[in-house]
């Protein structure tokens, strides 16, 4: 609606609404959140947890609002007709921007339950959001080299203790648990260092996937494969909040959720962990080719 106004104008305006917005829920948030710390009984949080995405709901619709006001988005999105908010997901994605967090909740809130985010510890600090993510047991990890895990092999499982305490707490109602398998946003400099073998992804990591899997596994109804495009170029967040960010393309694929056999010598982690290995490697390959084919399209469709 406000699309026409200056650049600046608009990003002072969007940043203004989407502050707000979070003065507004995280205060109700952690109100909720401190009521449950106090009463950690499993009937009141069969309560309180419903309680808690209605309102991370209501928050993101806020979002979807302040968008809708001052960004002139044109969205292609596809897969979602289907979903339903009553089942769990795993959900996997590529990841290029802080911007695809905010793509994916306005794509998917109310369509499936609350995306869950697998953190870096370190976000925790973030002012008032990290007080946020902890008060909607968002999982925080560690995420240490190998190197620094030979120095000091007391700090090696922690994380999947961690993964695994969330997911037991994510079994109580309907969750989406979100994880982008690149670990981090790719970069033309990151693929360089790791020598990616694709063309618009890093490689991919299967051991949150794993983690999540083997603590929940029997709850997942399905996999969800997105993919996300800006056919502009990969933005900023500050791109997207000045308003230059014109068009999103967004993919939804529904898959079944992987599972293992153990053969002669395997246990059953090891199984699901090469199984799992093998299925994101193979998923991202299929998505290098899909990115490559949906530019492809959008460029012959531009005038």
């Amino acid at each position: 609606m406000l699309h026409f106004l200056p650049a600046p104008l608009i990003g002072i305006l969007a940043s203004l609404l989407m502050l707000l917005n979070i003065l507004l829920w995280v205060p109700i948030l952690l109100v909720v959140s401190i009521i449950k710390l106090l009463l950690p009984f499993k009937a009141v949080r069969l309560i309180i947890d419903p309680l808690l995405l209605r309102i991370a709901e209501a928050w993101i619709a806020g979002n979807s609002f302040w968008m809708r006001l001052t960004q002139k988005l044109d969205w292609d999105v596809s897969g979602v007709q289907a979903l339903s908010p009553r089942q769990w997901y795993l959900v996997v994605c590529n990841h290029q921007s802080w911007v695809d967090i905010l793509v994916l909740q306005h794509v998917l809130n109310r369509r499936i339950p609350l995306l869950k985010f697998f953190l870096k510890k370190e976000l925790i600090w973030v002012p008032i959001m990290g007080l946020a993510w902890w008060a909607l047991e968002f999982p925080f990890m560690r995420r240490h080299s190998e190197a620094y895990l030979q120095q000091h092999p007391e700090e090696r499982g922690k994380d999947a203790a961690t993964t695994r305490k969330a997911c037991e707490k994510y079994a109580l109602v309907p969750t989406s648990v979100m994880n982008f398998l690149e670990g981090t946003r790719c970069t033309p400099a990151k693929q360089q260092r790791q020598q990616s073998p694709y063309r618009h992804l890093l490689k991919p990591k299967a051991g949150g996937i794993t983690l999540a899997l083997q603590a929940m596994g029997e709850k997942f109804g399905a996999v969800l494969d997105v993919t996300i495009v800006y056919p502009d170029g990969r933005p900023t967040f500050t791109h997207f909040l000045l308003g230059q960010v014109k068009r999103v393309i967004v993919r939804v694929n529904t898959l079944p959720v992987p599972c293992a056999e153990p053969t002669a010598g395997q246990n059953a982690e090891q199984a699901l962990r090469e199984a799992c290995q093998g299925w994101v490697n193979q998923l991202w390959a299929e998505k290098d080719a899909l990115i490559t084919q949906m530019l492809s399209e959008n460029k012959n469709k531009t005038p």
